[in-house]
């Protein structure tokens, strides 16, 4: 199996701040992977670039072998680079159905719609009973089903999640985790952008640990270190 996203040497931020240096990843074929690290190091900057929100000032990003540097975000999601960004990005106004239709706006979404409509509805039953009603009567982890299930509209070939538990309770996060697992058992592909390092061990094949806007330590699960272990690379202590 070929390698899937490659960013190589990017460069990006905002203005004249510079965020991500020469940043480098990789996601094969099948494979999932999660990013994790201090908050405001880049993890989400990164995603804004592979998703062509931010141009890089250097570097390439390339998707299935196509060089997508500096494209436009709107042929990122033709081509099923799909982002499920972090926060309540919703419309209040729009119900649910509306909601997850209007995510499958592009031609090649549009042509799996139905089937689409049917696997988040199976995934997120919650969502089928509440499709009459407004994004902004439902709860917190709903509208985050809601944030997921768009991005599942649009047929994505790569999912990329940028901390899907964020402020929910330990039962709804439990809960997510096990949508998430299916959607990769799937054969989904998932980038995860997470704190919480055993929640991303137990769904991806390796981690990429963020730091000051590059990559400072890659882990494998199978060799993942221990939490304390972790925990020190957090506070920045050395791990041998």
């Amino acid at each position: 199996m070929g390698r899937l996203l490659d960013i190589s040497q990017v460069t990006a931020g905002y203005g004249s701040i510079t965020v991500l240096r020469n940043i480098s990843i990789g996601v094969d074929a099948g494979e999932c992977i999660g990013l994790f690290g201090p908050n405001g190091h880049g993890k989400t900057t990164l995603l804004q670039t592979i998703s062509g929100l931010l141009r890089p000032a250097g570097g390439r990003i390339s998707f299935e072998g196509t060089d997508i540097t500096g494209a436009r975000p709107r042929d990122i999601v033709n081509a099923g680079l799909i982002q499920s960004p972090q926060g309540n990005t919703l419309f209040g106004d729009m119900h649910v159905l509306e909601t997850l239709e209007l995510a499958s706006i592009s031609r090649r979404a549009r042509r799996g719609r139905d089937e689409n409509l049917r696997r988040v509805f199976d995934l997120f039953p919650q969502l089928g009973e509440r499709r009459s009603q407004k994004a902004k009567t439902l709860s917190g982890g709903e509208r985050q089903m809601l944030s997921i299930g768009c991005a599942l509209m649009c047929s994505p070939r790569l999912l990329m999640l940028d901390e899907p538990t964020l402020g929910l309770s330990p039962r709804l996060k439990k809960e997510l985790a096990g949508a998430v697992g299916n959607i990769a058992r799937s054969g989904v592909p998932l980038v995860i952008v997470e704190q919480d390092v055993e929640f991303l061990l137990s769904l991806t094949q390796r981690l990429y640990m963020i730091e000051h806007g590059e990559v400072i330590r890659e882990i494998d699960r199978a060799n993942a270190p221990d939490h304390d272990s972790i925990m020190k690379l957090y506070f920045g202590e050395a791990v041998h």
